[in-house]
Parts: structure tokens; C-alpha cells; sequence
């Protein structure tokens, strides 16, 4: 059996939690955040900016910024709301969502900035 890596991830400590898929990874690039709203963009999915606070990042329900951008292809235009929202929530975890019409569920779901853990 090969050695997998343990991610200290614990309620006692919030900056070692983890969540969605790229929170595993070193946080991603201005370029990188930019080729995945391309990705989502280039499978027709809907793009979709949510935020929370960090310490309920766990839960479910997450605020909505403004309704899904539906037929939005315009990369600059995404990245723009998605900032804008950290701006107005600076403290606050903001992640980017590619809802896929055809299978009526996300496609794609990805924190792109991190709030303060407290």
C-alpha cells in the first residue's frame, strides 16, 4: 500500500480545515483562477459567485452575490463580480460556481479567496 498524506484538518484549529476541491492545492494564481472561469465559460455552465464567513464554511448555505450571471461569457465580467464581492466582503470566503444546466447540479465549485480565519 503506498503512503498517502495526512491533511491536519481539525474544528480546533480553523486555518487547518479544509474545503472544496482546490483547498488541497496552494492557493491558485490570478491565471489560474482565469483559466478555470475559461473552463466554465467553454462548457456553457452558468457562472455563480457565493461567500460566507469562515467560520461557516462547513455548512451548507452560503450567501449568494447578486443572482448567477446566466449566459455570461464575458471572463473580465466574471472576475470582476467575483472581486467585487470580496471587496465588499474582505473577511469573508468567496467561491466561484459553474452551475451545469443540462444535469441541473454544479459542474464546478471552487473557492477562489479566503477569508480570515479567526
Amino acid at each position: 500500500m503506498s503512503d498517502v498524506m495526512d491533511y491536519h484538518s481539525r474544528l480546533s484549529d480553523p486555518a487547518s480545515r479544509k474545503f472544496e476541491t482546490f483547498s488541497y492545492l496552494p492557493p491558485m494564481s490570478a491565471e489560474e483562477i482565469r483559466k478555470q472561469v475559461a473552463y466554465i465559460v467553454s462548457r456553457g455552465w452558468n457562472p455563480a459567485i457565493e461567500h460566507t464567513e469562515p467560520q461557516y464554511m462547513m455548512d451548507s448555505y452560503w450567501y449568494m452575490w447578486k443572482l448567477p450571471m446566466f449566459g455570461e461569457t464575458d471572463i473580465d465580467r466574471i472576475l470582476a463580480e467575483a472581486e467585487a464581492c470580496h471587496r465588499a466582503n474582505p473577511d469573508h470566503h468567496v467561491r466561484l460556481i459553474g452551475y451545469d444546466n443540462f444535469k441541473q447540479s454544479q459542474g464546478a465549485s471552487m473557492v477562489i479567496y479566503r477569508g480570515k480565519t479567526v
